[in-house]
């Protein structure tokens, strides 16, 4: 790589869709336009002692792809401009990032608070994992600022949330969370999958970790796995940085080049999907089959008044209850000709599932019931298919779920 870097988040005046096309663009010898690809898995030195003195911090250049690569380093960048962090560290998956954010600052003894409404992998990481090694949690209705409260103990370390949830898309008050995290010393960590740093930016708000599932709107083409840690650099080089060099949790930089062009559309595909989504969840309100829709910008969402103020828009997902409970999704999701059935989120191409028995389809059958994920719930990931389109397409099939 040459030293010519045409980084615009240095430039403040810059907007967000500027910087998610040119954040942290750095160019080889050769000028090209487009971000190259490094997919190698090492590096070479002109000397012995030039590699003795990159591995002592004495020299600038890279080490080994499972430490770093310049393509990755260039989406790095981008990610921790475009979200206002100090840095960012990239990871294999979302799960992996999830992982890193919450274990690696840990130690036995320690404890963890979480909402209780989580992905089930971000469940098990800590009711079931972490435990293991001797941490202990405490879960908490996320909503309740009272009961992020009374759950800290001496030993507490870290607070985790997602917001919007998944897949009941709870509203969590992420700034109210942060003032009592930081009052107490410990670290809020917040998941903005759902929402994407277009439509919510956590460290606006306190956050002083986010972590990113870059599989979902990032790179929106349904085509890597990927994940993103953002925070300061005093956290990433004490804690993420060792983590991620031992375990070897990288992100390849073939992924991290398509996150990268993924990105350059980011805002416009977020902004489309959204109002498709909030157009569906008044068709699917008003229809018969259902008993309710979540959306975080209708009037009717438990906490909308708090997602007008936190969000800029109600997203890209939504979720409903169909009346007749698991036959009437089966019925809705089979019907659909231009939705998928898929677990997957944030694509271009609009998805659908049943949590019950798909994402959350471990969790016991309290525990759903607790959460909202009962058997007529569907939650439905709008991508950017014409929107008139979609409303036919979700019609029809809610007739269907009608029997």
């Amino acid at each position: 790589m040459t030293d010519e870097t045409h980084d615009p988040s240095a430039h403040p005046q810059l907007s967000p869709d500027t910087i998610l096309v040119r954040g942290g663009l750095t160019r080889s010898q050769h000028k090209e336009t487009s971000e190259a690809i490094f997919l190698t898995s090492g590096f070479v030195y002109d000397s012995a002692s030039e590699a003795e003195a990159r591995f002592k911090g004495e020299a600038p250049g890279y080490l080994y792809g499972r430490y770093a690569n310049p393509t990755n380093r260039m989406l790095e960048e981008r990610l921790a401009a475009i979200d206002g962090a100090q840095t960012c560290r990239l990871t294999a998956s979302g799960m992996a990032a999830v992982t890193a954010a919450l274990l690696a600052p840990l130690r036995a003894g320690d404890h963890v608070v979480a909402g209780k409404a989580l992905f089930s992998s971000c469940r098990w990481v800590i009711e079931t994992f972490m435990p293991r090694y001797g941490i202990e949690f405490t879960l908490v209705d996320s909503t309740d600022v009272a009961a992020w409260q009374a759950a800290i103990r001496p030993n507490t370390k870290t607070f985790f949330l997602e917001s919007p949830s998944n897949p009941t898309l709870d509203v969590s008050d992420i700034a109210a969370v942060a003032g009592l995290a930081k009052a107490c010393g410990v670290r809020l960590i917040v998941d903005n999958i759902f929402a994407s740093p277009i439509l919510q930016r956590p460290f606006e708000l306190g956050a002083d970790v986010v972590v990113y599932s870059t599989t979902k709107h990032m790179d929106g083409a349904g085509r890597t796995l990927g994940g993103a840690i953002l925070g300061s650099t005093a956290f990433m080089e004490e804690h993420i940085d060792p983590y991620l060099r031992h375990t070897g949790p990288a992100m390849s930089p073939f992924v991290a080049w398509n996150v990268l062009k993924g990105l350059e559309t980011l805002s416009m595909r977020v902004e489309r999907a959204s109002a498709s989504a909030a157009r569906l969840a008044d068709v699917i309100a008003a229809h018969p089959a259902t008993n309710y829709v979540r959306y975080p910008h209708r009037t009717d969402h438990p906490q909308y008044a708090l997602a007008s103020r936190q969000m800029k828009s109600g997203g890209t997902l939504l979720a409903f209850e169909l009346k007749g409970g698991k036959q009437a999704a089966f019925a809705f999701l089979d019907a659909l000709q231009i939705v998928d059935i898929s677990n997957n989120l944030g694509d271009s191409k609009s998805l659908a599932t049943h949590p019950a028995t798909t994402t959350h389809y471990s969790f016991a059958p309290e525990v759903q019931a607790e959460l909202g994920v009962t058997s007529g719930l569907v939650r439905l990931s709008v991508g950017i298919e014409d929107s008139a389109d979609l409303v036919k397409d979700v019609e029809a099939a809610l007739n269907a779920a009608l029997g």
